[in-house]
This record gives structure tokens, C-alpha cells and sequence, in this order.
């Protein structure tokens, strides 16, 4: 039986490029998912000249025929998530539980942001000349490219999506190629919806072909992007000669402080959460454990012993707490940090090994190092594994220090019974967002999330803040 090729959505029809991928579970190499089919340049182009069409028209339509299409996706959406919430599972990797809580959470982005249509309010202001009136008002950015990864395959996309739309634009989307699935099952969703042809396309294909062309068109206004910092600089450099407004969402290398008057199980299991949960594969894990020497030994003892119990294996078998990650060349870079972690000096407590599995998994042991020092490699890159280093400190002045000495700034967390100490954290740990007795991983989809440093380049995302990026404020005076 020949596998399904799924195309892509350009310009209001399903279209198919010259050449496709093969999306395969990283729980099963032998599960063949689907093909996929990879956008041409010229079907791009196409795609953008039916979005620079599409837009005014978008843009016009009344507030509540907007409403009710954002609405419509978040509830098919929330309907479907324990079907897509499965297919999610079986592409990307992550738990059963894990991928149904990702589809119900992208749809609430749309349910905020179909409010957020009814809520687009401007501003007047009495002018310093005589005679003169003013209000200003917010605007469509225009045509919008979207640039997503794998590791969180649909939530990610709508919380981009759902604001573009809702505030009038047009939509590119480009997702990851190892998660096209979701991508296209949400372009299923949106393909429904009543939408002038060419305001929402989904172009899959490789970044360095699709990416570069959203990024060198005239056509394109804005580009939202979330990925690696590598790409994120070449994303910046390419689009800078046509001035395209972004907002990107970089690498990181949080930091977790526990302090000893910390809360034990509270801070173990916040640390597990967040270092380990959906593999690690997060750009706000915890990779860093930074902790006191009062509670250190028992802190190392417990997280140790919490992950020796975990459960790893297939994302869909029952009473499995951790997926496999995403990709063979994803493990093979995961073990070679574990190997660097151990020549640096660090100890290495437990796991960072493959586990065999008949089903051929791309399966590892959650790890775990201590007498880590924050200068180690493994402490500054962004491993984005299911791999965290406790870096031990004198005190909290140390631990702030650490937390701050990295070149990322996306999340920091600390735990502790303080005030005076969480207080002081939280105004002076250098990261866009800060927890306080909660695991680094974990945001809310109605306020502003980002980063600093190298994390974050542009406006915030989510939340009212989302209007900063897909919006244009328009000043007009009036004389009466």
C-alpha cells in the first residue's frame, strides 16, 4: 500500500511540489507517517503574490466574521486534540499526554485571540496646536512569514498564527520538516475556514530554500521565526537589505537556582520537570542546576533517584513518562555532550546512555551531571537533550551570578522560602521570563513571553503584547 502525500495549501488549493519527504516516528523508523511534499520557489513566489492579494481583503472583513473564524479553529481544535493530540505523539516523540495537552493549549491561542479581534481599540490625544485632533490606531503588518520547529509542532504555529490573523495578515507558514503532520493537519483545520483565497498558505520545505526566499522578497513584511541561533542570525543578515520587520525566538540555557531553605520535593520535582519533560527538547528547560551547598547532596541524591524510575519508551505505550527525541542525528549529538560532559570533569550521576529498543527508538536515559562548572561547554551550549548539569555554588550572591553568565536570557527560575531572595531574583535574573518556586518550563498564553540577550530579537510574543509585531500603529491629525 502506497503511503498518503499530503501537499501543500497555496493560494486557496491543495498543490504538489516536485519532490517530498518521508516523515517517520522517532518512536518506530518503520512507522511511515506520510510524504510530504516540498514547496518549489516558484510555488512560493506564487504564494506570496496571493498573499499580497488576499490581505486588503482579509483586512476588511467585518470584526465578527474574523471572530468567528479564529473561534471556529480553537474549537476544532479542542474537539479533536486527543486524535491530533495522538498524531502529534507519533511524529514528534513526546508523550501520549504530553501531545493532547499541546493540541488543547494551541487551541486556546485561537479562542484569545478571536477575543482579541473585538478588542482592537486605537487612542486619540488632544493636539499641542490649536484647532488640531488627533487618534492613532493600529494596523495590518501586511504579509507575514511564520517559521516554526519541531519540538513543539503545534502549539508554536497557532500562537503565531492565530495573532497574525486576528489583526489582519496574511500568513506564509513554513514549518519544520520533521513535524509536517501537525502542520498540515492544522492547515486542514484553517483550509475550512471562510478565508479570501491566499490569506493563509502552507509552504513545507527545506529552510534554507523557502526560509531564504520569505526572507529576500519584497513581498514579505514581517517574518516571525522561532529556531536555533545559528539560523536566526542567518535569517537577520538575509532579510536586513529589505528592512522586513522580525521577531525571533532563539537558543537559551536556563538556569534552575535551589537554595537550602528550598522546599526538597518541590525542588526536585520542579527540576525534573523542567529539565526532562518532553526530553529536554525545550528552549526553556532547566539545563542548569544551580544549588547551595546546604542542600546540595540531598538535592543530587533525590533527582537521581526520581530518574531512575522514569519510564522511557515510545511515546504511545501506556505509563510512558519520557519519548524518545526527535531524530538519530539529535541522539548521536546528545551522547557526544554526555562523552564532552565527562573529559570536561564534570560526574556524570546517571543515564546519558541509548536504550535498545526492538521498535528502533531513538531512545536515551535522561542524564544527569554534578561538579559541574558553568565555563564547561555543556553549560553554554544549548544541548537540547534530556541532559542537566548541577553547577554547585557558595551562596545565593554566586547563584545569581551563574544564573546571569550566559549569552541566552530566555527563562531563569529559583527555588526557595525567601522573599527577600525570590524578590531580588526575580528583578535582577537577566531572562525575559522568571519563575519562582515553578519548574523554568511552563508559560501562560496571555501574557508576554520572550527572552533577552541572545534568546529573543524583537517584540514579544503572546498575550496583548502580540499586537507589537503584527501590527503598525498609524498616527492622523485632523484639523476641524
Amino acid at each position: 500500500m502506497n503511503p498518503q502525500t499530503f501537499l501543500n495549501w497555496i493560494d486557496g488549493h491543495w498543490q504538489a511540489g516536485e519532490t517530498f519527504v518521508e516523515n517517520r516516528s522517532p518512536s518506530d523508523t518503520d512507522d511511515l507517517i506520510g510524504r510530504y511534499t516540498q514547496a518549489t520557489s516558484v510555488q512560493a513566489q506564487q504564494a506570496i503574490e496571493a498573499a499580497r492579494r488576499a490581505q486588503p481583503q482579509w483586512a476588511a472583513t467585518g470584526l465578527e466574521q474574523r471572530h468567528d473564524v479564529l473561534r471556529a479553529i480553537g474549537d476544532e481544535l479542542i474537539a479533536r486534540r486527543d486524535e491530533l493530540g495522538r498524531q502529534l505523539a507519533r511524529e514528534e516523540g513526546k508523550t501520549l499526554a504530553e501531545g493532547v495537552g499541546e493540541v488543547a493549549r494551541a487551541g486556546q491561542f485561537f479562542h484569545y485571540f478571536a477575543a482579541e479581534v473585538l478588542r482592537q481599540l486605537g487612542g486619540n490625544a488632544d493636539s499641542v496646536r490649536p484647532g488640531i485632533e488627533i487618534d492613532y490606531r493600529r494596523e495590518p503588518l501586511g504579509v507575514v512569514g511564520i517559521i516554526t520547529p519541531w519540538n513543539f509542532p503545534m502549539a508554536t504555529a497557532c500562537w503565531k498564527i492565530a495573532p497574525a490573523l486576528a489583526f489582519g495578515n496574511a500568513v506564509l507558514f513554513k514549518p519544520a520538516n520533521l513535524t509536517p503532520a501537525s502542520a498540515w493537519a492544522l492547515t486542514e483545520i484553517i483550509s475550512r475556514q471562510a478565508l479570501p483565497p491566499g490569506t493563509f498558505n502552507l509552504l513545507m520545505g527545506p529552510g534554507e530554500a523557502i526560509g531564504h526566499l520569505l526572507a529576500t522578497s519584497p513581498g514579505v513584511d514581517g517574518i516571525s521565526f522561532t529556531g536555533s541561533l545559528e539560523t536566526g542570525r542567518r535569517l537577520a543578515a538575509t532579510a536586513a537589505p529589505n528592512l522586513i520587520k522580525l521577531q525571533m525566538e532563539m537558543g537559551s540555557k536556563n538556569a534552575l537556582v535551589v537554595l537550602d531553605d528550598a522546599d526538597l520535593d518541590l525542588a526536585v520535582e520542579c527540576a525534573f520537570q523542567g529539565a526532562y519533560s518532553g526530553a529536554g527538547q525545550k528552549c526553556t528547560a532547566s539545563s542548569r542546576l544551580v544549588v547551595t551547598p546546604g542542600i546540595h547532596a540531598a538535592f543530587v541524591e533525590r533527582l537521581a533517584e526520581r530518574m531512575r524510575n522514569v519510564r522511557v519508551g515510545r511515546a504511545l505505550d501506556e505509563g510512558v513518562q519520557m519519548g524518545p527525541v526527535i531524530d538519530g542525528r539529535q541522539l548521536e549529538s546528545n551522547l557526544r555532550y554526555v562523552a564532552l560532559g565527562q573529559r570536561e570533569g564534570a560526574r556524570l550521576v546517571c543515564g546519558g546512555e541509548a536504550l535498545a529498543h526492538p521498535e528502533r527508538a531513538w531512545c536515551m536515559s535522561p542524564a544527569l551531571f554534578d561538579e559541574g562548572r558553568n565555563d564547561m561547554q555543556i553549560n553554554r551550549d544549548e544541548i537540547f537533550g534530556p541532559i542537566a548539569c548541577v553547577i554547585p555554588v557558595r551562596d545565593y550572591e554566586e547563584a545569581l551570578a551563574v544564573a546571569n553568565d550566559t549569552a541566552f536570557g530566555l527563562t531563569a527560575g529559583i527555588m526557595t522560602q525567601s522573599l527577600r531572595h525570590a524578590t531580588h531574583f526575580r528583578r535582577h535574573a537577566q531572562a525575559g521570563c522568571v519563575m519562582v518556586n515553578l519548574p523554568t518550563a511552563g508559560t501562560d498564553y496571555h501574557v508576554p513571553f520572550g527572552g533577552r540577550k541572545a534568546s529573543s530579537y524583537g517584540p514579544r510574543e503572546q498575550g496583548p503584547h502580540a499586537a507589537e509585531f503584527y501590527t503598525t500603529l498609524k498616527t492622523a491629525y485632523t484639523r476641524a
